[in-house]
């Protein structure tokens, strides 16, 4: 009897062909940036050399009495800014540990009983607290993982992967970075004002047609990808993990009912309640702080309008911070944790100034911006900033520090173009947050919140990553 084995051409087969073609295009992407993508600082520091040298042979000015110098203003031009987007992580960071936000996620985590309804739970819940804060979003990403984890039996990298593709958002968000320097009058960052005296509010930004509606879309969007790539029973890697790794469990209960027990363990201990001990636990001087915050932003927006900066934005975030904290030692606590994550911002934040001073004293910007406006037009430009920025996105992972780079020869080319500044400024934020999709930098807070090792994490984004650049490339293309 002769068996014919022939192409099964059944529905199932046919998506176990296409599974396995995402999945083999998946570990690609894992492999090269898992060998060949060094430390962040090391990219940082390449990419300063790099500068250096363009500059020596393209620019104007390229002597390196101009590039030393630049590069040395640079360095220290930048550090208010830089220590603007430091405490927009560390506020978001500390808000998000807070109890009440805490039992918020344990609510939500319970509602995810099936993988398909915790994904879409996972991506819709992070899409909404990064787009408010991209700090508060990402500690999000990883503590409704790991609460979703402990309950049901899901693929754990699948899950942070869909938590993490829900920042995504980031930029398009109220604390972008990008949207926020532009609003804000007098900002080192501020290239637009610089250049054309003009600041953009964030109307002009963020509250667009040009933004809203990938935003959107890619709210839906993602939740679709991720059931989609769903691993197979047998695929399933579930997570071990160590309850030790729990925030929580670093600082005391929060919250006016928990003071009064607080003090009896202290006398139950035979520690001295001492007026400094006091004071550290009363929600006193707590509520001070949020009550004169609420005061000094009412009468600046009475004086001139309501608006959002990066000030403003810090400022809430401190606030609501404070409030839901509740105790002077608790958000103190929050706060010190949330620092751990900073070591490698405050070390790169000053190589990008220096990357930006380069760029402006020596002309090289100028150079680029002319190379841009050869081949682009006030039409496409904002897509051509998009496709630089997400390479450039690869070396330098971050919105600010990639708008310094960026930014001074993006703004010349749209002045000389007369394209759109809003636009243009915003497709290197869509580039950046795209792109970060597939740089595991600011992955590693996620995964070290959640306790899981980067490389299958970066498996899943590789796909959030494709679905993001067709999106917004598009939004470009067809919306400016």
């Amino acid at each position: 009897m002769q068996v014919e084995i022939s192409a099964d051409r059944s529905p199932a087969a046919q998506t176990l062909v296409r599974h396995s073609f995402i999945r083999r295009l998946t570990a690609f992407f894992v492999r090269v940036f898992e060998r060949y993508t060094p430390d962040p600082y090391v990219l940082a520091v390449g990419l300063t050399v790099l500068t250096a040298i363009l500059a020596a042979l393209f620019a104007p000015k390229g002597s390196a009495t101009t590039i030393f110098t630049g590069w040395y203003n640079g360095l220290f031009s930048i550090l208010a800014f830089a220590f603007q987007v430091l405490l927009i992580l560390v506020t978001g960071f500390a808000l998000s540990t807070s109890a009440p936000v805490r039992t918020v996620l344990r609510r939500l985590a319970s509602l995810g009983t099936t993988p398909n309804r915790a994904i879409v739970l996972t991506i819709v819940t992070v899409y909404f607290a990064s787009f408010l804060n991209w700090g508060f979003g990402l500690v999000v990403a990883g503590l409704i993982a790991k609460e979703i984890a402990q309950r049901i039996r899901i693929d754990f990298g699948w899950l942070v992967g869909g938590a993490y593709s829900g920042w995504m958002i980031f930029s398009s968000g109220f604390s972008s970075s990008i949207a926020l320097s532009l609003a804000t009058p007098g900002s080192n960052l501020n290239i637009v004002e610089k250049v054309t005296g003009k600041v953009l509010p964030l109307s002009a930004t963020l509250l667009t047609p040009l933004n809203l509606l990938p935003a959107v879309l890619l709210l839906i969007a993602l939740p679709v990808l991720f059931c989609a790539i769903k691993p197979t029973d047998s695929e399933v890697q579930i997570a071990v993990l160590n309850p030790s790794d729990d925030p929580e469990k670093d600082q005391e209960p929060e919250g006016p009912d928990f003071a009064p027990s607080s003090r009896l363990r202290e006398a139950s201990s035979g520690e001295p309640v001492t007026l400094a001990r006091r004071l550290e636990q009363s929600c006193v001087l707590n509520l001070v702080m949020v009550i004169a915050g609420i005061i000094a932003l009412g009468c600046i927006w009475r004086q001139s309008g309501f608006f959002l900066d990066l000030n403003s934005v810090i400022f809430l975030f401190l606030i609501a911070g404070l409030l839901l904290h509740w105790r002077p030692i608790a958000y103190i606590q929050a706060v010190n944790r949330a620092a751990r994550v900073t070591g490698p911002l405050i070390l790169q934040y000053p190589l990008y100034g220096g990357i930006m001073g380069i760029l402006i004293s020596t002309g090289l910007a100028d150079v680029v911006a002319k190379a841009f406006i050869q081949f682009a037009d006030a039409h496409t430009l904002p897509f051509c900033n998009y496709v630089a920025s997400l390479f450039i996105s690869l070396f330098v992972p971050s919105a600010g520090g990639h708008w310094a780079v960026q930014g001074p020869f993006a703004v010349p080319a749209a002045v000389g173009l007369h394209a759109s500044q809003a636009a243009t400024a915003m497709g290197v934020a869509y580039g950046e947050q795209v792109a970060d999709m597939i740089q595991p930098f600011w992955a590693l807070p996620v995964v070290a919140v959640a306790g899981i090792s980067i490389r299958r994490v970066m498996g899943f984004t590789v796909m959030s990553f494709l679905l993001g650049t067709a999106l917004f490339g598009a939004a470009l293309l067809i919306l400016v």
